[in-house]
Parts: C-alpha cells; structure tokens; sequence
C-alpha cells in the first residue's frame, strides 16, 4: 500500500481528463470538474528530415503545431475556475504575473548522440542504501486545477496551515517471506496560516515579483523548534521489490501499479471509482530528493480520469538511519509557501539529455513469477529543443482560458508536474526539478490504452550553454 497524500485525499478541487476512447462524464454528484487535452503523438522523423527511431518527440511537436482549433476537445460547462480580479492599474500579461499553469511545451530533437543500448539493472541493495537515512524535510499540497497551495490541515485554532515540515526515516530490512524490505516512518506538523508568499506579493495586489526568490517572508517557525520524533506519524509502510516500481541506484524510483483497472463501463457500479497514487522521487546530488505523489481517480471504466491531488514533499539527508537525529542537525530547506515559481521560458532552449527507459516485458510465465514483470533498461542521449506552445496561453492573473488547456502545474521550488495524454490514448504521468544550475531532472510513467504500464523514463536535462561567451 502506497503512503497518503499530505491532508485528505477526497472532496473537491479536482482535475478531470477526458480520454480519447469514450466521451468523458462526471457524475452529477461531483464537484464541478474540468477536461483538458495534450499535446502528444509518435514520431519518427528528426529536423532535417530523416527517420529517427529513436524519439516520439519531432512527430508530438508537428502534431501540435498543425493540430487546428476543430480538434480541440470541448470543455464541459461549468467547468473553469476564475482567478481573483487583476487590482487596478495592474495590465494584463505584463511580466510580474505569475504562471501558475499552461498547455504542454513543444519538445523536438536536434541531434542524437546515442541511440538506444542496454544497460545494467540497477542493483535493490545498491538502491536501498541510498534511500536509507533519515531525511529532514517540507511538504505541501496544491490544487490540480490552478496550482495554487491548498491546506494540508486545520490548527488548534481552526485555521487552515498550509506548509508542513517532514521527518523520515528510512532503513533496510529482511522479511523471511518477502525478502529485503525498505520500512518507512514519516512524521509531520503543520504550520503556516497565511498561504504562500509569492502569491501575496505579487500576484494579486500588484507588487512586483522578483524571479531570483526575493518575496516577502512570513515569520515561520522554524524546524528545529519542533520535535518530530515525537509528532504525529504521517505515514507508516514497508515494501520491497513490488510490481510496478522501478528504481535506480541513485536512490531515485517511480511508483505505482502496473495494471490500472480499465473496461467497459458498468452503470450499475457507477459508484466505483478506482483511485491509484502514483509516486515519483527525483535525487540530487544523493543528499537531496524530491517526491512528488498524484492521486488520481479512474471512473467509467476508465473514460474518465480525474486527478484528486497532488503532495509534493523535498527532502535532505540528515544522518544515517542508526543514528538519531539530533535538533541541531542543519536544516536549510524553505517551505514551499516561501519560494518562487518556475518561468516556462526557463525551460526554452536547447537540452543535453541523458535518459534511462525501463520497459515491462509481459508473459504468462513472467506473470508466475514473484516480483511480477521484468523490465528491460535502456539508455540513450540526445539534444533537444523545447519551446513554449505557439498559442502561450498561461494561466495566472490573465483570463482563464478553456480547462483544456491545462497540462503543466508550475510548482514553488522550480517543480512541475503534468498528466498527458496524447492522440493515442496513452496517459503520461511525469515531475520535473529544475535548479538555477540549469539541470532538469525529470521521472515519466506511461500507461497505455489497456490500463497497462508501458514504459518509465528518468532523464538529467543540461541545459546547453555553450554557446554562450566565456566570462573571463
């Protein structure tokens, strides 16, 4: 079972996908939710025009760029959530707004350095012990349809507290029936009633934003006034080598199920909805993590996908897990509410990336076996270009356009997170951590059409420079 989400999972608030192989519906006794649709496709076919095998992502860009307004899917009424109005004297689109979500950016590739080859299967124990430790960290939870922050939980004074800080702690073990193990013990306390910074600078009373992170502060208490060891268990698991997880020795993973549950539409159970949280962990530099989990919720057999929430946590490593934490560890990590949002244009440009594929390989005698389906690893890199869509419609201040539109959630802390489909009906769940360094990190799930786990992708994107002069 995989943890929860930071603050209750159900109710309203969230995002709904319509499917390209049955027309989507929500129940009438839903909240109000809305569909959107994605740039996607296949391809084959490189820049200068010859078959490249290797990469979907030329045909995806072409298939956007050519696809016309007809083709978009029609957004269900009641179905877009408005802003508060722009103060006044405050111009619309002007470059202090903030961009807190925005259709899915065209990516296309110039060169491939290395086409695909096989490597190692990263090593469980290997894998392990780089998750092993206790780590000291922030968490936050934001709405699938706007990205703002919503409320992780209520104070003693029915307030509601919208930042958290996180204590794991995380160690390997042996279970005689299942094998090595991996247990894990997060505590939490809440804090913050006053909602994100940024949010109060800039974006709604006309203050000017500045990029670098220099927003007002709130006086936050800080993490080591707290004794989480001896605060409330946020989540409490062990698992080990599970169907659907793939991992990599860094101690970065992806989780979730490899078969979603999906067929013809029953109206008689219209009251099963199958809910699967899907959880990504990024690391950087092997002292720092970034773990992501979307809650998402499959109904109509499948026609209908609605993204329930989305927690999202960063974590730093503190000590070994034999070693107790002591409350003068350093601990340097703001709370969400207190950092700048990514700009889309910082993720334009040309990328260096290096990216490792794992693909499930399905069989009856496979399916037999303990640990489900293997997986192939591959490697690959590649130079590619990303640029905004050519219709740039962000969703800040501005109007909010049709719920469609909406593909990437631009997250404090230079995090985004998306849930795409493209044309063929394969739904793409994936995170991204980018740094002022100017390295992406990104982690991919896709499922195909039949429910079933077609590939995960982890990639290092280094943003190429060297163009640029030499500073001397």
């Amino acid at each position: 079972m995989q943890p929860p989400c930071l603050g209750a999972c159900g109710g309203g608030g969230g995002l709904a996908i319509p499917v390209p192989r049955r027309r989507a519906f929500c129940p009438s006794a839903a909240p109000p939710r809305s569909p959107i649709s994605c740039a996607a496709g296949g391809g084959k076919t490189s820049p200068r025009g010859k078959d490249n095998v290797w990469s979907v992502d030329n045909e995806r860009a072409a298939a956007e760029r050519s696809r016309a307004p007809k083709h978009h899917r029609r957004r269900r009424p009641g179905g877009r959530r408005l802003p508060p109005p722009p103060s006044q004297g405050r111009k619309g689109k002007d470059a202090g707004s903030r961009v807190l979500v925005s259709g899915s950016m065209l990516v296309e590739v110039e060169t491939v350095l290395q086409t695909q080859e096989p490597v190692i299967k990263p090593s469980w124990d290997t894998f392990a012990s780089s998750l092993s430790g206790n780590w000291k960290g922030v968490g936050a939870v934001f709405s699938p349809i706007t990205a703002e922050m919503e409320p992780v939980g209520v104070g003693s004074k029915q307030e509601y507290l919208y930042d958290c800080y996180t204590l794991s702690h995380i160690e390997k073990s042996f279970d005689s029936v299942h094998g090595p193990e991996i247990r894990r013990k997060t505590n939490w306390v809440l804090i913050n009633p006053f909602g994100e910074a940024d949010k109060q600078n800039s974006a709604y009373d006309g203050g000017s934003h500045d990029s670098s992170g220099g927003t007002r502060a709130v006086d936050l208490p800080a993490y080591e006034s707290f004794d989480l060891n001896r605060s409330n268990v946020l989540d409490e698991e062990t698992f080990a080598m599970e169907q659907g997880i793939v991992f990599f020795e860094d101690g970065s993973y992806s989780r979730g199920p490899v078969d979603i549950e999906i067929g013809e539409y029953d109206e008689s159970k219209y009251f099963l909805s199958p809910t699967y949280k899907f959880e990504q962990c990024l690391v950087k530099g092997c002292h720092k993590r970034l773990r992501i989990v979307h809650t998402i919720e499959f109904s109509e057999g499948g026609a209908n996908i609605q993204i329930v929430r989305i927690a999202v946590y960063e974590e730093q490593w503190a000590s070994p897990a034999t070693i107790h934490v002591e409350d003068d560890t350093t601990f340097d990590l703001k709370p969400f509410s207190q950092r700048s949002r990514t700009k889309p244009s910082e993720l334009t440009g040309s990328w260096k990336v290096y990216e490792v594929s794992a693909t499930p390989i399905f069989s009856d005698e496979m399916q037999e076996l303990d640990g489900g389906a293997p997986f192939v690893y591959l490697c690959m890199e590649t130079v590619k270009k990303r640029t905004l869509p050519e219709s740039s419609r962000f969703f800040g201040e501005e109007e909010m356009l049709d719920m469609q539109d909406v593909t990437v959630l631009w997250l404090p802390g230079g995090v985004t997170a998306y849930v795409d489909i493209d044309k063929d009906g394969v739904l793409c769940i994936g995170v991204g951590w980018y740094s002022e360094e100017g390295i992406n990190l990104v982690m991919e799930r896709d499922y195909g059409t039949d429910g079933r786990l077609r590939e995960v992708r982890s990639k290092t994107e280094v943003k190429r420079r060297w163009n640029q002069p030499i500073p001397h």
